[in-house]
C-alpha cells in the first residue's frame, strides 16, 4: 500500500513539476506575477485530450498543447508590453478569457481519456514493469525538459530573459527589446504549464474544465518549497530544487489525506505548506536568536556563582 502511495505520489509530482518550472520561470526569473497559468493549465488538458479523441497521435497531442499555452504566455505578454495595462491584470485577463475557450475547445465540461491511447498506454504496451514504467517515463520527460530549460537559460536570448527580470532598466540600456524578452518568457513559461497539464490529463484518464483553480497556489508552492531545500542561485540547481519541491508538496498532500483530512481542506494545507516554507528562514533566524540568548543566561549565571 505504502509503496503504491510513494510511487502515486512521486508520478503526480513530477507531473506537476513542468507547471513549478513554468511558474518559476516567471515569478523568478521574469520577476512577473503571471495568473496566466490558471487558465493555461486546463488550456493544454483541453488541447490534448480533444486531440487525442479526434485520433491525434498523443506525443503530437502533447506538443500542441506547448504550442497553445506558448500562445496564450504571449498574449499576456502582449496585453502588458504593448497595451501598457499592469501584468498582474493582464494575466488575470487572459486567464478569465481563456476559461471560454478552453470550454470551447472541449465542447462541454469533461473529456474522458480511460478509452483512450494516450502515452501512458503507449508505454505500457511496452512489456516493461507496470508498476515503475509510469514513474520512469515522466522522470525522462521531465527531466530531459529541465536540461533544455537549463541550457536555453544559459544561452543569448536565456541570459537576456534572466537580465529583464533582474535589471530592465540596465538591459534595455544595452540596446535589448525587454518587450519581446519579456513576451518570449511568458510564452515558454505558459508552455511548460500547458504541457503539465496535457500530461496529468493522461494520467489521470480525463480533462475538466475546473482543472486550473488553484493551479498558480500549487505552482508557487513548489517553488518555495524547492527554494527551501536548495538554497542557490545556479539555475540546474534551482530547477532541480523546484521539482524536488513539487514532488515534496505531492507527498505532504497524500500525507495529510492519510491522516484523515478531507479534500476539500487541502486548500489550507496548502496555505499552511505555503506560509512555513515562507516563514521557515525568519523560524530559523528566532530559533537561533532564542538559543544564542539562552547560552548567554546560562554563561552569566555561571559566572555569578563563581563569584
Amino acid at each position: 500500500m505504502w509503496l503504491t502511495l510513494f510511487l502515486r505520489t512521486m508520478e503526480q509530482g513530477l507531473a506537476f513539476g513542468l507547471l513549478a518550472l513554468g511558474v518559476y520561470l516567471t515569478f523568478r526569473i521574469l520577476d512577473f506575477p503571471d495568473l496566466t497559468v490558471e487558465g493555461s493549465f486546463p488550456l493544454g488538458a483541453a488541447i490534448t485530450a480533444q486531440a487525442i479523441v479526434l485520433g491525434t497521435n498523443p506525443f503530437l497531442a502533447t506538443f500542441l498543447a506547448f504550442l497553445a499555452g506558448a500562445m496564450a504566455g504571449m498574449i499576456t505578454g502582449v496585453i502588458n508590453t504593448k497595451l501598457r495595462i499592469a501584468g498582474l491584470l493582464a494575466g488575470i485577463l487572459t486567464m478569465t478569457s481563456l476559461y471560454s475557450i478552453n470550454l470551447r475547445i472541449m465542447g462541454r465540461s469533461n473529456i474522458p481519456l480511460l478509452r483512450e491511447e494516450t502515452i501512458i498506454t503507449i508505454l505500457k504496451d511496452w512489456n516493461l514493469n507496470p508498476r515503475y514504467i509510469t514513474l520512469i517515463s515522466f522522470v525522462l520527460i521531465v527531466f530531459l525538459i529541465k536540461f533544455i530549460l537549463d541550457y536555453f537559460l544559459y544561452t543569448e536570448i536565456g541570459m537576456a530573459i534572466r537580465a529583464t527580470g533582474d535589471n530592465p532598466v540596465m538591459i534595455e540600456s544595452l540596446g535589448v527589446n525587454t518587450d519581446y524578452v519579456k513576451i518570449m518568457g511568458l510564452a515558454l513559461a505558459n508552455g511548460l504549464v500547458a504541457l503539465s497539464g496535457g500530461l496529468v490529463a493522461q494520467y489521470q484518464g480525463f480533462t475538466d474544465i475546473g482543472m486550473g483553480i488553484g493551479m498558480i497556489v500549487i505552482g508557487l508552492a513548489s517553488v518555495i518549497i524547492g527554494e527551501v531545500v536548495i538554497r542557490t542561485s545556479r539555475i540546474p540547481l534551482a530547477t532541480f530544487g523546484v521539482i524536488i519541491g513539487s514532488i515534496i508538496y505531492r507527498m505532504a498532500i497524500a500525507i495529510a489525506l492519510q491522516l484523515g483530512f478531507a479534500p476539500t481542506d487541502l486548500k489550507v494545507v496548502t496555505a499552511v505548506l505555503v506560509i512555513l516554507a515562507l516563514g521557515a528562514p525568519s523560524l530559523r533566524r528566532f530559533m537561533i536568536q532564542d538559543e544564542f540568548a539562552e547560552h548567554l543566561m546560562e554563561g552569566g549565571n555561571s559566572d555569578a556563582g563563581n563569584r
